[in-house]
């Protein structure tokens, strides 16, 4: 029975696999697309991917169900909450200017099968947000006529009572992803121009909203008798920000577009920072001027915007209003029909992935097979699938890959560099030429004790620490952590900040309505995982990290990095349990897809050296000695050169 079970190296070398981390080019910027955007262009892509049509809908939402006025606080904190993430792929697409995004930065520090499970969640989150606001978009269009679309459908066609399915066939919503499906695949440059013609139209009417809602405001609408401006308190506000932090999700555009950038290692921090900026400024401002217009609990949640113009007496700003919101949607399609293929290309050019998304248009220069590919399967589930009960499972996608971006920018930052030696220090006086020792080492002579305490002083003053090695200042107390290897303490002390993490967000989550604790075993156990928090925290900061001055780096560095982990782990928790079922039966399916094709196609796999059968080989000379030597045994290899043909007395053991 025992021979069945796997041996203790084979497990070793399977875990090996699945944590191995991708080898990165030693010129990164080589690529087989077209370098040719600016940070105008990927500022304007980022901008199209968050202000979309949550700008028009979310804030009358939040505004008159959650938080009232205070709607604006709520904003101010995603904002926030956002730059936190937003910082970590600001980083990581500086340093690895590849297409991939959060499944590029988890593959290069993290390992292979979390990278995986990264990009798998990203697809799906691109297809079903995509095809949502597609069915958005048309049914928008479809009021403005009063409905006479859908009418016409269910009239001719049918409706279906289906489960999962949608109650009528949108053929607008199919047909606008595949127009723009046809515009993405002319390659990046057009692409590029028509987001630049729906961001300006669109912009051009936030800023009118802006002027005409400043004119129109009135300051007695925050007054105690509509309410006061916080009336469902800071419960509301935090309920809030957990809602309008999802209106920020479009910024890892920049990060997908990154090895189309002319010079990501400028362009890709300063887009990202530029547009997050934008779009938190244009959140904060409408909402605003909506809440000043007319009093906050009489908002119409479907089209508050227009409806507060047509209220006070400017119907015609409804229209303006109708293109706006439907251009920034445009601009939203047009941002996941962009980064989808490119994740799709990353994974298939790593082996991951089925080889043929990894084909890049020799004209276009952009992989024309995802785009095709995943823009008619888009089209597919605008078309039939009804998607409101699908649109939470995009929150824990984007979620988790924040996580793991966060996670990676710590593990990354106190590794070292590759191909980096340390420099010996130099010492600052001349010595007696060395001599060396029995080990091997240097012995050098010097002419008194005084003299060697002052070198072995002066040498650990100007010992250059590697990253991830312990600060010489905590060397005295942690002098047990000096026996690992560099990074190795640093990322077991990630996946415990992570654990405790997990930990005390489920306890803050479940703690008071599911698991029904106590008092005082609620507060135990919220002080047990925040201290392990904390101590893992302190732990990663005890060590070096890398200092380079060639590329963004995030500050703060692990906290910041651990803020947005803890914070996105809260957000995920707060997810209903549906969306984490239909999580892990994505997740499932996944893992068929990696073990039965990515694990065994890896280009990471191909690099790796294929094991050799080792045995020992005694050969009698003619002089009579016995010579033991250790060779490869390879089948069909030819005997060593040096060691006597056939014919002699030669056995094997």
């Amino acid at each position: 029975m025992a021979r069945w079970l796997p041996r203790s190296t084979d497990l070793t070398r399977f875990c090996q696999k699945l944590n191995r981390v991708k080898t990165l080019e030693d010129n990164m910027m080589e690529t087989s697309f077209n370098r040719c955007l600016s940070t105008v262009d990927l500022t304007l892509l980022g901008i199209g991917g968050m202000v979309g049509s949550g700008l028009y809908v979310l804030t009358g939402t939040v505004a008159k169900e959650i938080a009232g006025p205070a709607v604006i606080v709520s904003f101010i904190i995603a904002g926030f909450a956002s730059l936190l993430a937003a910082l970590c792929y600001a980083e990581f697409g500086a340093r690895v200017p590849k297409t991939g995004s959060a499944y590029m930065f988890t593959y290069v520090s993290v390992g292979e099968i979390w990278a995986f499970l990264i990009g798998w969640n990203v697809l799906l989150e691109y297809m079903i947000g995509g095809a949502a606001v597609a069915r958005a978009w048309s049914g928008y269009l479809d009021s403005i006529f009063n409905h006479k679309i859908k009418n016409f459908t269910e009239t001719h066609v049918g409706a279906w009572q289906v489960p999962f399915l949608a109650r009528y066939p949108d053929f607008l919503a199919a047909a606008i992803l595949l127009v723009a499906t046809a515009f993405i695949s002319f390659g990046a440059r057009v692409s590029s121009w028509l987001n630049h013609a729906f961001s300006a139209v669109s912009m051009g009417v936030i800023l009118f909203i802006l002027i005409m809602g400043f004119v129109l405001a009135q300051p007695k609408n925050w007054s105690t008798q509509e309410g006061g401006f916080a009336p469902y308190g800071l419960s509301g506000i935090m309920a809030g920000t957990a809602t309008c932090f999802y209106a920020f999700v479009g910024f890892d555009v920049i990060a997908a577009s990154s090895e189309e950038a002319r010079n990501p290692q400028r362009a890709v921090p300063r887009a990202i920072a530029f547009s997050l900026g934008l779009a938190t400024g244009a959140y904060i401002l409408v909402s605003v001027v909506l809440t000043l217009m007319v009093p906050w609990h009489t908002l119409d949640p479907d089209s508050a915007l227009a409806d507060a113009f047509y209220r006070r007496g400017y119907a015609w700003a409804g229209f303006l209003v109708a293109a706006g919101s439907i251009c920034a949607m445009n601009t939203v399609l047009l941002s996941n029909l962009f980064s989808l293929p490119r994740i799709v290309y990353a994974m298939a050019e790593d082996g991951l992935f089925f080889q043929v998304f990894s084909r890049v248009h020799p004209r276009t220069q952009v992989p024309v097979v995802g785009i095709v590919v995943f823009g008619l399967l888009m089209a597919l589930l605008a078309l039939v699938f009804d998607l409101e009960a699908l649109v939470q499972f995009l929150s824990i996608g984007t979620l988790l890959a924040y996580t793991f971006v966060a996670a990676s920018i710590i593990v990354l930052r106190f590794q070292q560099q590759k191909g980096a030696v340390p420099a010996p220090a130099a010492s600052a006086q001349p010595h007696p030429e060395p001599r060396e020792g029995p080990s091997g080492g240097e012995l050098k002579e010097y002419e008194s004790f005084s003299d060697k305490l002052q070198l072995v002083d002066r040498d650990k003053s100007k010992e250059q620490r590697e990253p991830g090695q312990l600060k010489a200042a905590f060397e005295p107390y942690l002098e047990f952590l000096s026996d690992f290897y560099p990074g190795e303490v640093v990322t077991v002390a990630v996946v415990t900040l992570m654990v405790s993490a997990i930990c005390l967000c489920s306890i803050l989550v479940f703690g008071n309505t599911h698991l029904y604790l106590p008092t005082w075993s609620y507060s135990l156990l919220l002080v047990l995982f925040s201290l392990g928090f904390l101590l893992s925290l302190l732990l990663i900061w005890a060590h070096e990290q890398q200092h380079s001055t060639q590329t963004f780096q995030i500050p703060l560095v692990p906290l910041s990095p651990a803020l947005s982990i803890i914070l996105n782990i809260y957000l995920m928790l707060k997810l209903s349990y549906m969306t984490w079922l239909r999580f892990a039966v994505w997740l499932l399916l996944g893992l068929l897809v990696y073990f039965g094709y990515g694990i065994w196609h890896s280009k990471e796999n191909l690099r790796e050296p294929q094991p050799r059968r080792v045995s020992a080989r005694y050969v009698v000379f003619p002089s009579g000695s016995l010579e033991e030597r250790l060779q490869a045994v390879q089948p069909g290899s030819q005997p060593a050169s040096g060691l006597p043909d056939t014919n002699t007395d030669d056995c094997k053991r």
